[in-house]
């Protein structure tokens, strides 16, 4: 059985196929494959579907049991393709930001939600006044992460207030040396500056 990390590639191999019989020079034979795909989608689809159906149908057990194939990372990613996962969009991105939440503050962050309509998702993370930019890259590099993973079906994703700018009371180190580029660093000091190269 084929881990997180298999699955996505194997998502991704469908997805570059269904992109190169895009390019097929015969539309017969790319509107044949396309619904090929579309039937084979639509028989999983309806099985995924009955077999929640059968369990759900259970009692109590089978509720929790669909809970928890809705929080097995593998499972959540098929009932998302089959549009059948036991939460909605915008359950799913609030436990993503609470999952998060102590690894942000860690990083001196916040995440808060603006708005979730009809899939498009804005949020607005607060970084640190004694955050630098690098930091708002990883933070926002993280939220991006936790939402895609959790709802890869949302229709957009836009994070205010993670644009990398230096916070407030950041000097940077060109500032507290003027226009005289490196002179008088040491050398680790003048690979810190930069950037290491």
């Amino acid at each position: 059985m084929p881990d997180l990390k298999e699955f996505q590639k194997r998502i991704e191999g469908i997805n570059d196929l269904v992109q190169s019989l895009e390019g097929a020079a015969d539309p017969a034979l790319r509107a044949s494959a396309k619904e090929l795909l579309q039937l084979v989608m639509e028989i999983h689809g309806a099985g995924l579907e009955k077999m929640m159906e059968i369990i759900f149908q259970s009692g109590d057990g089978g509720a929790r049991i669909i809970d928890e194939l809705g929080r097995d990372p593998l499972a959540s990613n098929l009932l998302i393709l089959h549009g059948l996962h036991p939460e909605d969009v915008e359950t799913r991105v609030s436990r993503a930001l609470e999952r998060i939440g102590p690894t942000l503050r860690k990083h001196g962050s916040e995440v808060g939600v603006i708005s979730m309509e009809a899939g498009a998702v804005r949020l607005r993370v607060e970084v640190g006044e004694h955050s630098c930019g690098s930091t708002a890259k990883t933070v926002k590099a993280i939220v991006e992460q936790a939402i895609y993973d959790a709802a890869p079906d949302i229709a957009s994703l836009t994070i205010e207030g993670a644009d990398g700018k230096a916070a407030s009371g950041f000097v940077a180190l060109d500032a507290l040396l003027g226009a005289g580029g490196n002179s008088g660093l040491t050398p680790a000091m003048a690979m810190a500056k930069d950037g290491g190269n």
